[in-house]
């Protein structure tokens, strides 16, 4: 692969977090040149942008400065910081929020930065990070879709537009993972439940029987539990969508309160037993029946 044509324009990676740095990979093995700024980033973060090829820019503006295209890949309690950041330095390129928020979280962001000057691109990401064997799905929405899609062509980052306005692949995203994260946090917290009526064991033997899928789903929140603190603000933007669609929100505003109880785990070494993330989701001093002979 040639290298990057260093006066092009480039691609910033706003937030080179595990996802954010792989996108940049693909685009940087894509041909592009892909900047990132390691102004008040830690230790861990550099290393991850240097192990993805991505080109320290030093600050936020010199990294805008350099670039046609900006992309926004963070937790979603970050999205709208990331949002005015740009707006204020001015940014005149493309905007791609593809954070896991709202559709009328996406369209204030777009309203932020396009009253700054930027064209606004919305976007939602389906999949693990990508990289060789490793496919996530990258959808876009609103008039510039396609050529940030064109962006990945060939690349592990499979970009697909949407024949929607602004909000469009942020509602699929929303949709998405209602269920997936949604549903996971559903199957731990009915866990908790069982073990603290003492009845955990027969739970488990009743749906090894009759629900295995839903086993091994009680099963994967071990790995979801260090994770789970970047889930706290995206199931209260999910509840945020089906409110605005005149439905209950109280599905997920539960379901971020199973992730905040998590974030002990943040940075943990490994995946916790399942026996202590159990714990972890009851409050002190609830009591515990005791179990079924």
């Amino acid at each position: 692969m040639a290298d990057p044509d260093p006066t092009a324009p480039a691609v910033a990676i706003l937030h080179p977090g595990e996802m954010g740095a792989a996108v940049g990979a693909c685009a940087r093995d894509a041909g592009l040149r892909v900047v990132w700024a390691s102004a008040g980033r830690g230790r861990a973060t550099r290393e991850r942008a240097g192990r993805a090829g991505l080109a320290d820019a030093g600050t936020l503006g010199d990294a805008l400065d350099a670039a046609g295209v900006a992309l926004s890949i963070c937790p979603p309690h970050g999205a709208l910081d990331v949002a005015k950041a740009v707006a204020t330095h001015g940014f005149r390129g493309t905007f791609v929020d593809a954070n896991a928020v709202a559709p009328e979280t996406t369209r204030e962001i777009g309203r932020i930065v396009e009253a700054a000057g930027a064209r606004f691109v919305d976007g939602g990401i389906v999949g693990p990070p990508p990289g060789p064997g490793v496919r996530t799905r990258l959808y876009l929405s609103a008039p510039g879709a396609r050529a940030v899609a064109d962006l990945f062509a060939g690349t592990p980052v499979e970009a697909i537009v949407l024949d929607g306005p602004v909000g469009a692949a942020s509602g699929l995203k929303m949709c998405y993972a209602a269920w997936t994260k949604g549903s996971t946090a559903l199957v731990a917290a009915i866990r908790a439940v069982a073990a603290s009526e003492g009845v955990e064991a027969a739970l488990v033997e009743e749906w090894r029987a009759s629900q295995p899928d839903l086993l091994a789903r009680s099963e994967g929140v071990r790995a979801s539990a260090r994770k789970g603190w970047r889930w706290v603000a995206e199931m209260e933007e999910i509840a945020a969508t089906f409110a605005a669609a005149g439905l209950p929100d109280g599905f997920h505003r539960a379901a971020a309160e199973i992730y905040r109880r998590l974030e002990p785990y943040r940075g943990a070494a490994g995946p916790p037993a399942l026996d202590d993330v159990v714990r972890a989701l009851r409050p002190p001093g609830r009591p515990t029946i005791i179990k079924m002979q």
